[in-house]
């Protein structure tokens, strides 16, 4: 990969993380964001050497003042990763407004709040890859997730509309529909519960978040640039998407 500057949303755990290396890996500068946790970004970024950066993503003006702080420090945004994301999980007839809202606002609002702040900038340079991390119940709905499967089922459709408008300018934008990964999330999840999951999975266990990476890094090369508004499905055979 030629060496490029990166932004990850949610980028210091979990499958950012594991995003955030592969990327630099590759040989890009990266800059990842967090929300909440100072403790792991701190830790995150002395054990990586990954600038971090704090704001909440779900509010338009933190995203354009921090991508601009990032853009000061690194350079022009090549690739956008849009990783952040949270669960309020409910069955909907118990689900209250506040559930909704917080999870469109994190999960989905973000995805147009950073996406805005370096599209026009790829446009012009005539390169860019975004790439969007949905979910598989994005793609098959989940019971108890109505406002995640709605947000992450809208990111697709973002997805293959923004692909049609960057396609001629060289930017590409892509998805990435993980199934269930081993991240401290699902680990959290009952023992018993676990295994019902597993058992659903054909190829027998988890996801590593280190597989959803390479998958980024994959669509973030320079050779990728055939492939756009494309939803990558990585759930282990669990859902069969067409």
């Amino acid at each position: 990969m030629t060496k490029r500057n990166a932004i990850v949303t949610g980028g210091t755990r979990g499958i950012g993380q594991a995003i955030s290396l592969a990327l630099k890996e590759a040989g890009c500068t990266v800059a990842a964001t967090y929300a909440g946790n100072d403790d792991a970004a701190k830790k995150f970024k002395a054990e990586t050497g990954i600038s971090v950066f704090k704001w909440d993503v779900g509010d338009y003006e933190s995203c354009k003042a921090g991508v601009a702080e990032i853009e000061k420090a690194q350079g022009p945004t090549d690739i956008l990763v849009n990783n952040a994301g949270i669960t309020r999980d409910g069955f909907f007839h118990k689900m209250k407004p506040e559930q909704w809202r917080e999870v469109i606002r994190a999960d989905l609002d973000s995805v147009f709040n950073m996406s805005h702040q370096v599209f026009p900038g790829m446009r012009e340079r005539g390169f860019g890859r975004i790439v969007n991390i949905s979910s598989i119940n994005g793609q098959k709905g989940q019971a108890g997730q109505t406002n995640y499967s709605a947000a992450k089922a809208g990111m697709i459709g973002f997805t293959r509309a923004l692909a049609q408008e960057g396609a001629f300018k060289g930017v590409t934008v892509n998805a990435i529909a993980p199934g269930y990964i081993a991240t401290e999330m699902v680990a959290a999840v009952d023992d018993a519960v676990l295994q019902k999951i597993i058992a659903q999975i054909p190829v027998g266990r988890l996801g590593q978040a280190e597989e959803i990476a390479r998958c980024v890094a994959f669509l973030a090369d320079d050779k990728a640039g055939f492939v756009t508004g494309a939803v990558l499905t990585a759930n282990g055979g669990q859902y069969i998407a067409s």
